[in-house]
């Protein structure tokens, strides 16, 4: 099965329509796909594929409920379906995840229990089937690095990393390297980067040189995304992927924007190779 969270600690940067896009890039390819949504923030996941209905129900159940064992349902019945992509959507109790997992952990101790808050998404997949019912699971956590993405990589170990090939941009993928190195000894466990991933590339030179330097320093990035404003305003405005979007919202086509298209099922198919080859070396 492959796994992998969609993260960068900067925003603007497409990472929730690079987690969607793919979702739905490897679902046309054949693959059974679950996408989760851990970003509590409006504009997540969830609206781009328009399940998003429950997110204010506080009677409704949430993958929060099924974290700290407090379940009203089955963990199925939180799935929704959206371009043959199964998405578990968010809900607002995420924006507290952290409170109600502390206070679970605080309950076990009380019982001299040990009971760990960052590995909880790992059991609830484990416990609902999840990784001999999928091929590709994908998780779209929010920028900050709290408890939602200790879970997700707990529950994935490899990360696509979407960036903006400007001096922030760079910043914030050789912070991330830091980042990695630091959740990897304060989880104990080891996180791989499938790829890094530029967005809203332009060719300049000072861009072509920043992409040398991080291929030198061994990142893996096998597809660049230009410019496409217009496309991805186009998808949150009509909330869907770029692949729907193009299909039924476009009054024509437009070359560049199947060559996008093209882009994402290529990433899509490379991140499964790639995963297939680390798990046979």
């Amino acid at each position: 099965m492959l796994t992998y969270t969609v993260y960068s600690e900067a925003g603007g940067v497409g990472k929730t329509t690079m987690a969607a896009n793919l979702a739905v890039a490897d679902a046309r390819a054949g693959h059974d796909v679950l996408a989760i949504d851990m970003d509590p923030q409006e504009g997540s996941l969830s609206f781009l594929f328009d399940v998003a209905d429950r997110r204010t129900d506080s009677e409704a159940d949430s993958l929060v409920r099924h974290l700290v064992e407090r379940p009203r349902g089955p963990f199925a019945d939180l799935i929704e379906t959206s371009e043959g992509v199964d998405v578990l959507p968010a809900h607002n109790s995420l924006e507290v995840l952290s409170k109600h997992l502390r206070r679970r952990e605080e309950e076990a101790a009380d019982f001299g229990e040990n009971w760990n808050p960052n590995v909880q998404l790992l059991r609830v997949l484990k416990d609902a089937g999840i990784p001999s019912a999928y091929d590709t699971v994908i998780i779209d956590p929010p920028a900050t690095a709290d408890v939602k993405l200790y879970n997700a990589l707990h529950a994935t170990r490899n990360l696509v990393i979407p960036f903006e090939p400007s001096g922030k941009g760079q910043q914030s993928v050789e912070g991330l390297a830091d980042l990695v190195t630091g959740l990897e000894d304060t989880l104990d466990i080891n996180v791989g980067v499938l790829a890094a991933v530029p967005n809203r590339f332009k060719g300049t030179n000072d861009q072509e040189e920043m992409l040398k330097r991080l291929r030198a320093q061994s990142y893996d990035i096998p597809v660049v995304f230009r410019e496409r404003t217009s496309l991805l305003e186009g998808c949150w405005r009509k909330q869907c992927s770029a692949f729907k979007y193009i299909e039924k919202h476009r009054s024509r086509e437009r070359d560049y924007e199947i060559e996008t298209l093209e882009q994402f099922e290529k990433l899509a198919a490379h991140l499964r190779q790639t995963r297939e080859q680390e798990a046979t070396a």
